[in-house]
């Protein structure tokens, strides 16, 4: 990808923080982990709930574009940032940094396993690596998280919470001998909520 290009009619920052992109080349995400450059403050970046990247206030419409960006975002224990090896920017997310928003199935060794695409087109292949969880929504229903990488995780779009309550199963708690109603995939359960009230808030 040519970042120049790229970047046109974008600020400073956002040039410089897209050419370090590129420059750490090779397909997938950089990695941010090993970098700790000094921290520069805030720019006007914002990813939305709905998965869409903002600069500026304006929708960034180059898939291109947001997939280089997310090749350096990380996750801070105070701050979500874009980092390069030579500076670190503080972003808004408003929820998760990514969306999750398909769902495929495959046979292996520790049973099925559900493969799990991003809106930026991450694969995670859901079970202990790469867990599903839960947290409680404003209307009390349960809004699921799918990780990604490091301390990244994708939200689950509505239409795919749908796809996944129509492959969950009913397992019994051994611990409790709770009947549990969730997800089974690549040799791990995720519980979503007690059998008898299976599908509640979901």
């Amino acid at each position: 990808m040519n970042t120049n290009a790229a970047a046109a009619g974008m600020g400073g920052a956002a040039q410089r923080l897209l050419a370090g992109a590129g420059a750490a080349g090779g397909r997938g995400p950089a990695p941010v982990h090993l970098w700790n450059p000094p921290y520069c403050g805030e720019i006007d970046m914002r990813i939305a709930a709905d998965g869409s990247w903002h600069y500026n206030g304006t929708p960034i419409h180059r898939p291109a574009m947001v997939k280089l960006f997310a090749t350096i975002l990380r996750k801070d224990p105070e701050r979500h940032v874009l980092v390069t090896p030579v500076e670190r920017v503080g972003i808004k997310v408003d929820d998760a940094p990514f969306l999750a928003v398909d769902v495929d199935s495959e046979a292996t060794a520790g049973g099925e396993t559900l493969f799990i695409r991003t809106n930026l087109d991450d694969i995670v292949a859901l079970g202990a690596e790469h867990p599903l969880r839960f947290e409680t929504a404003r209307d009390g229903g349960l809004k699921p998280y799918v990780h990604v990488r490091g301390d990244l995780w994708a939200l689950v779009s509505r239409s795919l919470v749908h796809d996944l309550v129509a492959r969950a199963v009913v397992e019994t708690d051994p611990a409790t001998g709770r009947d549990l109603f969730g997800i089974r995939s690549g040799g791990a359960f995720f519980a979503m909520a007690p059998a008898d009230a299976s599908g509640g808030g979901m």
